[in-house]
C-alpha cells in the first residue's frame, strides 16, 4: 500500500488538530460572566482532546515513514457565547468529514482503519454535543442552513 496519500490526508486532520488545542484554549480564557464556570472547563476539555488527537495521528504519521506537521489552520476568536458554540459545531464537523476521507484512502490496512474510526468516534461525539448545545438557537439554524447549503 502507498501510505503517502493517507501521510498527506493525515497531516491536514494534525493541523486540525493543532487549530482545535489553540482555538479551544482560546474560547475558555474569553469566556466570561456566569457563563465562565460553565462552559470554560469544557473548551479546556476539547482542547486536551485535540491535543490528544494530535499526539496520536502525529505518531501514526511518523510510524508510517511520514514528518508530521507542526503549523495549524487559523484560528477562530470571539467573546460572543454563541459564536464559540457555533465555531465548535463548525469545527467539530468539518474534523468528522477529515477523518471519514482518511478512513477512504486507509481502505486496505485493517490497523490504519480501526486507528482512525476511534479518532472518528470521538469527533462524531464533540457533534452531538455542541449539536444539543446550540439546538433552538439561531446560531444552530445558521449552521443547518450552511451545512445544507454546501
Amino acid at each position: 500500500m502507498d501510505y503517502q496519500p493517507v501521510i498527506d490526508h493525515m497531516n491536514e486532520c494534525l493541523k486540525h488538530e493543532w487549530t482545535g488545542v489553540a482555538q479551544y484554549s482560546q474560547a475558555s480564557f474569553l469566556i466570561e460572566g456566569v457563563w465562565r464556570e460553565v462552559y470554560a472547563k469544557t473548551f479546556i476539555e476539547n482542547a486536551e482532546e485535540s491535543f490528544d488527537h494530535a499526539k496520536r495521528v502525529g505518531e501514526k504519521i511518523s510510524a508510517l515513514g511520514g514528518v508530521p506537521v507542526v503549523t495549524r489552520n487559523e484560528i477562530k476568536q470571539t467573546r460572543d457565547l454563541q459564536e464559540i458554540l457555533k465555531n465548535s459545531l463548525e469545527f467539530e464537523s468539518k474534523a468528522v468529514e477529515m477523518y471519514t476521507k482518511a478512513l477512504e484512502l486507509a481502505e486496505g490496512d485493517r490497523a490504519l482503519v480501526v486507528f482512525l474510526e476511534n479518532i472518528l468516534e470521538e469527533e462524531q461525539d464533540g457533534v452531538d454535543e455542541f449539536t444539543k448545545l446550540l439546538r433552538g438557537t439561531e446560531a444552530m439554524e445558521s449552521v443547518s442552513t450552511k451545512s445544507k447549503s454546501a
